[in-house]
């Protein structure tokens, strides 16, 4: 479906509780991809990092930084047999997003040394899905999964998160977005609402489009 259009690499991106992961999966499930999950269980800095940000902060971007450039060197720039469609839950520029919003300016100018480094032999996914939702919706969400590292995440960390994703993909530079407002629909228990979304995708905009489904 996606690959007779192009695509090859479908990027799904949200912030902390938007949803990207349970879509990536249901997407590589229904449309036969290879699905590459960020690995936040394995940094051993996550944890620490949220319960005392400031001397943990360089460490947790550092690990995602070099986790997120290796598990892309290592699924996108391979052949598979089997998938003709990579579905990340992550792309690799979103790290920068995260380091802007939690490193002091010394650590953050270390940081882009390294990622400016790393940058340039990085694949860059064909389409990506940005979903969106508001902060209070987001809460709920991250309150409902029940990760007990994330109990403490306040909604101004996550509305400043957000002011700064939506700037980095209206204006993302190596490849067309589709924004997906997710407030009113549950694509995960809802099989008309998961229909939408699938559907929008789909079609493969060839631009930065902007898509608000209303749930029934």
């Amino acid at each position: 479906m996606l690959t007779e259009k192009g695509v090859h690499f479908l990027a799904i991106e949200g912030v902390i509780g938007a949803g990207k992961t349970s879509l990536a999966r249901i997407i590589a499930e229904r449309w036969n991809g290879l699905c590459i999950e960020e690995n936040f269980d394995e940094n051993p800095f996550l944890e620490k990092f949220y319960e005392n940000p400031e001397p943990y902060a360089f460490q947790t971007q550092l690990f995602f930084l070099l986790d997120r450039h290796k598990q892309l060197q290592n699924y996108a720039m391979q052949s598979d047999l089997f998938h003709d469609l990579i579905v990340s839950d992550y792309t690799y520029d979103k790290d920068a997003i995260f380091a802007a919003q939690n490193l002091s300016d010394s650590e953050f100018a270390m940081y882009e040394q390294i990622s400016r480094t790393l940058d340039r032999d990085v694949p860059r996914p064909d389409l990506v899905v940005y979903l969106q939702a508001s902060i209070p919706t987001l809460l709920n969400r991250i309150k409902m999964r029940g990760r007990p590292m994330e109990k403490n995440i306040e909604g101004n960390y996550l509305k400043d998160l957000q002011s700064r994703f939506d700037l980095h993909f209206w204006h993302y530079p190596y490849a067309p977005v589709l924004i997906i407002n997710t407030d009113h629909i549950d694509f995960v228990h809802n099989e008309n609402h998961l229909k939408l979304v699938l559907d929008a995708i789909a079609a493969c905009p060839q631009q930065t489009t902007y898509f608000v489904p209303e749930g029934n």
